[in-house]
């Protein structure tokens, strides 16, 4: 919706855009742009807090690590897992290498069904001129179906070992709460196997879009692991040389709130700073399998990359490494005769991170003797990208030219927050744009809330 209003003999322009299309969440977006530049810029998350921190204080660490699942509906493993081997590191509990193994594969599976999800409905669209997955199925339904026959791999991976794909139950402290038997993950391996060559395919395919040359300096922050890609386990890594254990987080990392957003901001020596594929494929491509590189080596895309366009396919090439992995942890699968370790609380401070698909995910307990949760805290991947995600808005709208239609500016904008694949705490979809232009030779702020 677009309008015109005028101030003291000032023409204003006012652009209103009610929905942001296929990012996870609820969202606002304000332009102030005076003399061809934008002036402020604020990129707003506008669902409630939750206060699921707070609602876990009382909660036993087995209670907890069920709890934290539901934060998120596309990383409830990722949450469990950073959970489960935050108490590990504090009660002294070393899971069986049976147990590793198959959290590596359900890691694998929610790696597997988020980025299936993004890369095919949410992201190829803006690459191919359609303005959502139904848009792309009329043109390219052969890629359509791939997309969805691995998404929905990735969810039987979950199912698999997590009793069910969105918040599962399996995981607990020490291993698992159950270990299937070899007639139900041998389907899986056929059809991980066969699902290998699509997984290819679909990193040629992403790699063929026409990007955008945006190239933008920024930091890439990951876990890092010198024997394999980092996910589960590792230190803090950055691209600007940060090599620091997980209990350092907080010393090195900035957290913070702005007022015009619900969500925690963080800044790495007062910079934003990136997580994510792009930021894990940028520091971690040397510890890809062999038969990964050789996909990779052959990509028309630079590695390390800073153009935030080639999220995409850094999404495609983990989505890759996830199956290849998955078949190579479970084809010669054999249950335990016990599928966890035992379990004897301990009082302290319990911290762990994972790569959740959008991130470093970060958490800290404190316990006391029973186990019981006295304090949470917990950083997810999107609040971490917020400010990166708003300089990248910035740097790329100004690229684009601030003088081009409403219309343009809002598909451009839409594309830019989509590289980033926002997971806000909401079902909900939508964006509200507001664009002021002041006429040239004129200075305007706006202090007005986008929200109507």
């Amino acid at each position: 919706m677009t309008g015109q209003a005028g101030t003291g003999g000032r023409s204003l322009r006012q652009l209103r855009i009610p929905l942001l299309g296929r990012v996870e969440g609820r969202g606002a977006l304000d332009l102030d742009i005076e003399e061809g530049r934008i002036a402020a810029l604020r990129l707003r998350l506008l669902d409630p807090p939750r206060l699921f921190e707070r609602l876990l204080e009382g909660y036993g660490y087995d209670q907890a690590v069920d709890a934290v699942a539901r934060i998120c509906g596309l990383c409830p493993v990722a949450y469990q897992l950073t959970a489960v081997r935050a108490f590990e590191r504090l009660f002294g509990v070393e899971p069986s290498p049976w147990a590793r193994a198959m959290r590596r594969v359900l890691h694998c599976g929610e790696w597997l069904h988020s980025h299936a999800l993004q890369i095919n409905l949410l992201a190829a669209p803006d690459f191919l001129g359609a303005a959502d997955a139904l848009g792309m199925a009329a043109r390219h339904p052969a890629a359509l179906q791939r997309g969805l026959q691995l998404h929905a791999l990735g969810a039987d991976l979950v199912r698999l070992l997590g009793g069910r794909a969105i918040h599962p139950v399996g995981l607990r402290v020490g291993g698992f709460h159950r270990a299937p038997p070899v007639a139900e993950v041998t389907p899986l391996v056929d059809r991980l196997a066969i699902a290998i060559p699509a997984a290819e395919e679909l990193v040629r395919w992403t790699a063929s879009f026409d990007f955008p040359a945006d190239v933008q300096p920024f930091t890439s922050v990951a876990l890092g692991h010198p024997h394999e890609y980092a996910m589960g386990a590792g230190r803090i890594q950055s691209g600007d040389g940060l090599d620091v254990a997980i209990g350092r987080f907080e010393e090195e990392i900035e957290v913070f709130q702005v007022p015009h957003s619900t969500a925690l901001h963080a800044r790495l020596d007062g910079r934003p700073y990136l997580v994510g594929p792009l930021a894990r494929l940028n520091l971690n491509f040397r510890e890809l399998p062999p038969a990964v590189r050789v996909v990779l080596d052959t990509l028309p895309i630079p590695v390390p990359s800073h153009n935030m366009f080639h999220s995409v396919v850094a999404r495609a090439v983990e989505l890759l490494l996830a199956v290849r992995e998955a078949h190579r942890l479970l084809v010669d699968y054999e249950p335990p005769a016990q599928p966890a370790t035992p379990v004897h609380p301990a009082a302290g401070t319990a911290v762990a991170a994972t790569e959740a698909p959008r991130g470093l995910l970060w958490m800290r307990f404190e316990v006391d003797s029973r186990g019981m949760v006295r304090h949470a805290r917990i950083l997810p991947p999107t609040a971490q990208n917020q400010e990166r995600c708003e300089e990248d808005l910035r740097n790329a709208l100004e690229r684009f030219g601030l003088g081009r239609s409403d219309e343009d500016l809002q598909r451009h904008a839409e594309r830019v927050i989509r590289n980033y694949d926002p997971c806000l705490p909401c079902a909900a979809h939508a964006l509200r744009l507001r664009v002021r232009r002041a006429p040239a030779g004129v200075a305007q702020r706006s202090s007005q809330n986008s929200l109507t």
